[in-house]
């Protein structure tokens, strides 16, 4: 169920867990919309959707997974603005099945990590990295995933509900195949 992370011993799985129950509470807000209802871009003037989102979000993850292996980072300002943007060449399920190859790499990284203590060196030259640290920890990286992951989320709840007026909880219901109760009604296509 997306509504909590799972619970772990090893701190590991725990930190995956989280980030991995932020990815699909993103994912969720996909839940039965078409390949155009994902570029819907929702809100005026923004230029988000939640195709945008959930492809930003994971190319960002691994952006950040590139970091910890202290690859060198694409600075492209048109690749970025562009991770924002589902294409019209590109399907909702392609970006998915994208995301969560993303995401299995980016457990196979972290759990080969024994220390999450490892200092992860801070790229200079990034004007929204902090000029005066020298490293972060690969926990910090981590909870800095989820924490991006859960921004993008709450985007992506505001823009689904803009296009049909479906929340979080009655998609998490359809989603999951919870009978329908006094009190939460599965979301259904109109």
């Amino acid at each position: 169920m997306p509504g909590l992370a799972a619970f772990h011993t090893d701190e590991h799985e725990l930190l995956l867990g989280f980030l991995d129950q932020q990815r699909a509470v993103l994912r969720l807000a996909a839940h039965g919309l078409t390949d155009e209802q994902a570029r819907t871009r929702a809100v005026a003037p923004s230029p988000l959707s939640v195709g945008g989102l959930i492809k930003h979000a994971s190319l960002g993850e691994q952006m950040w997974m590139g970091v910890v292996r202290q690859q060198a980072e694409d600075r492209d300002p048109d690749a970025y603005a562009a991770s924002f943007v589902m294409d019209a060449d590109e399907t909702l399920d392609d970006l998915l099945s994208q995301a969560r190859s993303i995401g299995e790499e980016t457990a196979a990284v972290i759990r080969a990590i024994s220390d999450l203590e490892q200092p992860v060196p801070v790229p200079k030259g990034v004007p929204w990295y902090p000029q005066d640290l020298d490293a972060w920890s690969v926990r910090w990286v981590v909870l800095h995933l989820v924490e991006e992951f859960a921004r993008h989320a709450g985007h992506a709840d505001i823009l689904r509900e803009a296009i049909d007026g479906a929340t979080a909880f009655p998609l998490m219901a359809a989603a999951e195949g919870w009978p329908a109760t006094p009190w939460m009604q599965p979301w259904a296509p109109a």
